[in-house]
């Protein structure tokens, strides 16, 4: 067998070429530190910022746009006023000479008053005895055949506008009168209900005042009734303090009364200072009895506060020594517990160092080398 070259596949060779520029494409864009760390996405902010720029540049080409528009429509307006002025001129220039050819003052029929003329040239004056020749006549031969026909009926259609005037103005009068009559009727009517708006309130007035009038007249009876009324009271009243005054026993000095009205009180029996007396042996010794007594009374009282007073400090105190004897209690328990505590802490300590020399002298004894870090992060993959 011969050896032969095959031809060698491209598309293979490109499909190669693609993923090793891909590959390393990739392999900057993940190994790049500050694409890495911050996050940058540059193609995406460069087409932002692209896009950006082409929007400001359509706008103002779009702004461009708008003023040579508004420009061009400017001049328009200003061409067409122009024209308009123009055309407007030309208008007036030609009405000027069209008055100053057709329309002279001394070549109208009264131009002989205005101007002191003695009437229009005739047209039987021949051109040799005229001295203003045949351009300054104002009668021409054929003119003025049908003159009184013209005027005739000149004068029928003055007189129909004449006659039709006269109607409308008749017709306009006739209903400008019924127009006020109308006003007139309707402004009696509105007087006369005025009229008849003021009697009804005239009438409603004279009610109310009538009513009024009554109603103050029953007050003031009332009143007057009141005061009689209240005028018998009073005499009554002061009648009645006169019969008690003279009847009373400030006056009659009834010691019987007295001692009655003292013991029939709401109070009890009470102490009429301005009928007393004095007091009576009985009365008196009743009341030194009572004093005793009371005072008996205090003194015992007092001595009952001061058995409650020393009881409670003998409490007190055995309330002091309990609470004593249980803070030194507490502070024995707690000395234990923080022994107990340092014992567990001390144990934990020693396994703790016992693990960490186990890891540094037996676990942990082949220490990896830069070689070993360097082997990772080869590939993007």
């Amino acid at each position: 067998m011969y050896k032969v070259d095959l031809p060698v596949d491209e598309s293979v060779l490109k499909a190669v070429e693609r993923r090793r520029a891909a590959e390393a494409e990739r392999r900057s864009r993940i190994f790049n530190t500050r694409a890495r760390v911050i996050g940058l996405d540059l193609p995406a902010l460069h087409k932002q910022v692209e896009e950006k720029r082409e929007r400001l540049q359509m706008e103002k080409q779009r702004d461009k746009a708008h003023d040579h528009l508004r420009l061009s429509l400017d001049e328009m307006a200003m061409q067409q006023q122009k024209e308009e002025e123009e055309f407007r001129g030309e208008l007036a220039r030609e009405l000027i000479q069209y008055r100053a050819i057709h329309q002279r003052a001394e070549d109208s029929l009264d131009a002989d008053i205005n101007y002191g003329q003695q009437g229009a040239q005739d047209v039987n004056i021949s051109l040799a005895d005229s001295a203003l020749g045949p351009a300054s006549m104002q009668v021409f031969q054929g003119e003025g055949i049908n003159e009184n026909e013209r005027k005739r009926a000149q004068m029928e259609i003055t007189e129909r506008n004449l006659r039709t005037q006269k109607l409308e103005r008749e017709k306009q009068e006739r209903e400008q009168k019924n127009r006020e009559l109308l006003t007139d009727r309707e402004l009696v009517e509105n007087d006369l209900r005025a009229v008849q708006l003021d009697a009804l309130e005239e009438e409603c007035k004279r009610s109310a005042h009538t009513a009024l009038s009554c109603f103050h007249q029953a007050q003031v009876e009332e009143r007057m009734e009141q005061e009689r009324q209240e005028k018998l009271k009073r005499e009554g009243e002061k009648l009645a303090e006169v019969q008690y005054m003279v009847t009373s026993d400030l006056l009659t000095e009834r010691p019987e009364a007295a001692e009655r009205k003292a013991a029939s009180s709401a109070g009890g029996p009470r102490v009429l200072t301005d009928r007393w007396k004095g007091m009576t042996p009985q009365q008196l010794n009743d009341i030194h009895k009572h004093r005793e007594r009371q005072c008996f009374e205090k003194e015992r009282w007092r001595e009952m506060e001061r058995l409650k007073e020393l009881a409670w400090d003998c409490h007190l105190m055995e309330q002091a020594r309990y609470q004593e004897g249980e803070e030194k209690r507490e502070k024995e328990l707690e000395r234990e517990r923080r022994a107990l505590l340092d014992k567990y802490n001390q144990q934990l300590a020693r396994e703790q160092q016992a693990h960490q020399h186990y890891l540094d002298k037996q676990l942990y004894t082949n220490q990896p080398t830069v070689q070993y870090f360097t082997q990772f992060s080869r590939s993007s993959r």
